[in-house]
């Protein structure tokens, strides 16, 4: 019995070794120099699940940036739009006069400068115009000169005043005539010699048609060149009439585009529908925009007044990311990126809410979002 006593003693005494021994090697490992740069590296990995990226990377990455919009997916409008040309920034050209193509000097696709003469038209209309003007100018110098000395003649008193005030107004006519004559061989483009009509474009631009072939004979109103200037044109949005009663000019719009969200502004509604589709068009501003090309279709968004009040945020589909379970978007940040775990709720058009974890005016990654989670995660497998 004594004999079991002591080898219970022996055995207690041995597990209190082990236990102190095994603390002591704790606290040792916790309190050496190397322990708190790993601690906190872990602390790092676990808190924040940010990617180091610059600008360059990202462009080189075609990842694109979107800022978070205000409002709820039904405070959005949805339409399909065309790129158009403003009033000053597309120009038909046509031929002036009947008659026969005899150069053309601009092909499609080619710049032309305000003022300048793209092809010339042989024409008889211009002939009979330039003679017109020809015979208007001669009467004119004949008129002056009669008046110059009428006036001669009634200063020495030979003539009477009535010979004059004749005289007068037959300058007064060959002026007017001189003048309409030189206005219709300005409008006609007449040349110098009088053969020809020119073709000329009245803006800046590039040539988007060119139906001219030389030696074709066309007749006055023919369309040969169109010209559009690619800095000024417009956005023409079809909406519904329900839809077109929620929109005021001076509303918020995006333009999306293959390189991301472009900012647009409401500028007018058409009072009525057309007859056809049932459907209003919306006109929006854009500028500053390259690539656009007028009768391009894109993708148009409006916001409506009501997404001011409206609660929640909303983002495109394609930024949201599944890491480790948790949708996340990837916020923008200093350095780079970081991954924000959110709450996703209704979805649709390509769009949806975030009803929780992100907030207006941050700027987030969108298209090609998902190369930032295959980063994350190599740098997860390595760490």
């Amino acid at each position: 019995m004594r004999k079991l006593t002591n080898q219970k003693r022996l055995m207690i005494g041995a597990a209190a070794t082990i236990v102190v021994v095994g603390g002591s090697v704790a606290v040792w490992s916790m309190t050496r120099p190397d322990a708190a740069p790993v601690a906190a590296e872990a602390e790092e990995h676990r808190e924040g699940e940010g990617l180091e990226m610059d600008a360059a990377r990202i462009q080189a990455a075609s990842i694109v940036l979107a800022q978070v919009t205000s409002g709820s997916l039904s405070s959005e409008i949805v339409a399909q739009g065309t790129v158009v040309g403003t009033p000053q920034g597309e120009a038909v050209l046509a031929a002036r006069a009947d008659g026969v193509i005899s150069r053309v000097s601009l092909r499609l696709g080619d710049s032309v400068r305000a003022g300048q003469t793209v092809a010339q038209i042989e024409s008889r209309e211009a002939s009979t115009i330039a003679a017109d003007r020809s015979t208007a100018q001669a009467r004119l110098t004949a008129a002056r000169q009669a008046l110059a000395r009428e006036q001669r003649l009634f200063d020495s008193q030979i003539t009477a005043r009535q010979d004059l005030e004749a005289a007068q107004t037959v300058l007064a006519e060959a002026q007017a005539e001189s003048r309409r004559t030189a206005s219709a061989a300005s409008a006609a483009r007449v040349s110098g010699d009088g053969r020809s009509t020119g073709v000329v474009s009245p803006i800046t631009g590039r040539v988007t048609a060119a139906n001219a072939t030389l030696g074709s004979y066309v007749t006055a109103g023919t369309e040969l060149f169109r010209v559009a200037n690619a800095s000024q044109i417009e956005i023409e949005a079809s909406v519904s009439a329900q839809d077109a009663a929620r929109i005021v000019p001076g509303d918020r719009a995006t333009i999306t585009l293959p390189e991301g969200e472009v900012q647009a502004t409401v500028r007018s509604i058409t009072p009525g529908v057309d007859v056809e589709s049932r459907a209003a068009t919306v006109l929006l501003s854009i500028s500053g925009v390259g690539g656009l090309r007028p009768g391009q279709a894109i993708s148009v968004r409006i916001f409506t007044r009501d997404a001011q009040t409206a609660g929640g945020v909303s983002v495109p589909e394609e930024a949201i990311q599944t890491v480790e379970g948790r949708e996340v978007v990837f916020v923008r940040t200093a350095m780079g990126f970081e991954a924000v775990p959110v709450l996703v709720g209704q979805r649709s058009g390509g769009r949806a809410e975030i009803t929780s974890g992100l907030r207006a005016g941050q700027t987030i990654a969108t298209r090609n979002a998902f190369l930032l989670k295959a980063e994350l995660g190599k740098g997860e497998a390595e760490h």
